[in-house]
């Protein structure tokens, strides 16, 4: 892990709405990974894709039915 390429970020959870605070490392490339709602155990479907470019950071949320939100 390079600390010079990790985000913090909130997002909300799309089952419950609680705002989930991830931390994102840019390090790893692309990344598609599942993170836990803290407050509802629900599991929360994360894509990651890096515009290294235009140094940007993308994040697409999903539930379990892969819904984008």
């Amino acid at each position: 892990m390079n600390a010079d390429k990790l985000y913090n970020t909130s997002l909300r959870c799309p089952y419950c709405g609680h705002h989930v605070h991830i931390s994102i490392d840019a390090s790893g490339g692309d990344q598609d990974y599942q993170d836990e709602c803290r407050a509802c155990g629900a599991d929360i479907h994360l894509l990651v894709r890096l515009d290294e470019v235009n140094e940007k950071i993308f994040v697409r949320v999903a539930s379990d039915d892969e819904n984008y939100y």
